[in-house]
Parts: C-alpha cells; structure tokens; sequence
C-alpha cells in the first residue's frame, strides 16, 4: 500500500491519539506525535509514534491556536505530509491557521483516508449528510481532521520507545489568550465506543421521562444517546451525547431508538450500528426504513414493557 513520507498526529483531547496514531500508521512511513506536555508525551508514546515533539505551554492562558506558527516550524522542516488532527472546535481553529501558513488544502470531519500511489484523498459528508464528498489533496503539505468513531484504536506498546524532543516556542503575530473559565458539566460518555446504545428523540415528552429510558438503558447494558433536539433544542442531554452528522457517529453492535423520526441528518450518526431496533408511533416515521426491526408503538407503553420482560 502507497504510503506518504511523513505523518503528524495532533489532538487537543489526548483519548483520540490511539484512534489518530492507528490512521497514521496506516498513510505514513515517519509518524510524529505531537503533544501538550510531558505527561501527554508519556501517555502517548506507547500507541507506535517514530518521534514526539512536546509543546510546552507558555501560561495557563494558552490557547492550541497559538501554537499555529510553533506547528508550522515543524512541519516545514520536513517538506511535506499530512497534519492529521481530531476534528474539534479547536483542531479546526487551529487547522484553519496552519492552512493559510502552510499553503496546505484541508478536509475537514473526513470520515475516510486514503492514499494511492502517494496521492492523498479523503471523504466527508456534505449538505447535511445527504451526500459524500471525495476530495484529492494536491497541496504538497495536507491537513485533516478525522472524525470520532472512523477507526478502530490501535493497541499501546508499553515498551515502545522513541525520541521526544521539545519544540522551540515560536510566538504568533496575533494570540489568543483565555480570560476566564468557568465550570460546565460534562458528560464521561463516549458514544462511539458503546456497545449498545438506547437513543431517545422528539416522542419523549418531557425532561423527567428520561428517567424511564436511563433505566431500559442500565437493564440492557446500554449508554443513553438523543437526537439533535433534545441536546441543542431542549437543552435535555448533554451535547456529547448528540447523535448525528454533525454529532455522534455510532459503531454499536444495537442502536435502540425511542421517538426518533430518522431523519437523514440523525441517521448518518446511527447507521454505522449493526442492529437498529426501532420503535416510533407513526407507521410511516422514516426510520422504519433503517430498522432491522421495528415496532409501531407508543415508548410510554413499550419502555415499560421491555423493562418488566427483561428484568
């Protein structure tokens, strides 16, 4: 398989390295791992990276985008490759910059990478998830953020090694410093390594019905995801717990759906499941055409249900 000769693997969220560092070794020759900090660069180094190269915070008031000009140092002394980021708020922020400075084209959410005879492409889906676009990066330096749950995370070596070398701070013309920060409740869930996941949508009624769901949930062995409107429209569930194209993308052996219309945009998140299992009151829901199974129900009367016959 055509590889390209150098591969750079950046995340603001260290648990996407093992997912990151898997892509890599796959599409590069030299793979370097770029980290914030020692205690990052420990956790790092046994997921198979040839080098990593520590940022080192200058104050508590950093933010990744400032490290764009360190970054481009970097990346510039080797020539050409691939920037290979997660595809967060930040990464992108960050990615945007590192464009501009580097002349390099930019995917990104690619839900798939590819490289064939040192040409590099990338997929990612387009107009709200009704469609995929297939790009081919010509620029000589390429930067993609990969969107969660594409690959399967690759095992860590405890007794691999490598050389981990500091980055010389090169300062930005213009920075971005935090001012404040302040406390927001998080959700420790990672939907896209759920084994089964029950998802409630727009049929549930009110916020203390979720109550019914978290406990089909916790009888089936399950993690509770939402669709769009109960995470960003009601405000019901945390975001992290959204399933859909600008969300979650599910790789679940069953996707439980309760309430949910399925809508395209929601189902390019729930489609990577093995089994979906639906249940929505109207018969014509589209949905039903993903299931595997369906019941035309009420989830008032069914979660109920399942729960007295499972237990």
């Amino acid at each position: 398989m055509s590889q390209l000769t150098h591969v750079w693997v950046f995340s603001d969220n260290v648990e996407r390295y093992a997912e990151l560092m898997a892509g890599a070794r796959q599409w590069g020759q030299q793979v370097y791992a770029i980290v914030q900090g020692s205690e990052q660069a420990a956790r790092v180094k046994p997921l198979g990276a040839d080098g990593i190269i520590v940022l080192e915070k200058t104050s508590e008031l950093q933010r990744i985008e400032n490290y764009a000009e360190t970054l481009a140092a970097q990346i510039q002394a080797k020539g050409n490759g691939l920037l290979l980021m997660a595809a967060t708020k930040r990464c992108k922020a960050l990615g945007a910059r590192l464009s501009i400075q580097l002349d390099a084209a930019m995917v990104n959410d690619a839900t798939a990478v590819r490289v064939d005879e040192n040409a590099l492409f990338a997929e990612h889906r387009m107009y709200g998830g009704l469609a995929f676009g297939k790009e081919k990066l010509n620029s000589p330096l390429a930067i993609i953020t990969l969107a969660p749950g594409v690959l399967e995370p690759g095992a860590a070596d405890p007794a691999h090694d490598c050389p981990v070398v500091s980055a010389e701070w090169v300062a930005p013309r213009q920075e971005i410093l935090c001012q404040e920060r302040r406390a927001k409740s998080l959700s420790s869930v990672d939907l896209s390594k759920a084994k089964r996941v029950v998802g409630v949508g727009r049929g549930l009624a009110a916020q203390d019905d979720l109550n019914m769901v978290r406990e089909l949930a916790a009888v089936l062995g399950a993690e509770v995801g939402c669709s769009r409107p109960i995470a960003e429209g009601e405000n019901w569930m945390e975001r992290e717990r959204y399933i859909g194209v600008s969300g979650v993308l599910l790789k679940s052996e069953l996707y439980l759906t309760l309430g949910i219309s399925g809508q395209i945009q929601h189902m390019v998140g729930g489609n990577g499941a093995k089994v979906i299992v639906a249940v929505n009151k109207d018969k014509n829901a589209p949905i039903f055409n993903y299931a595997d199974y369906g019941l035309v129900g009420d989830i008032y009367k069914v979660v109920p249900a399942l729960i007295a016959q499972l237990r």
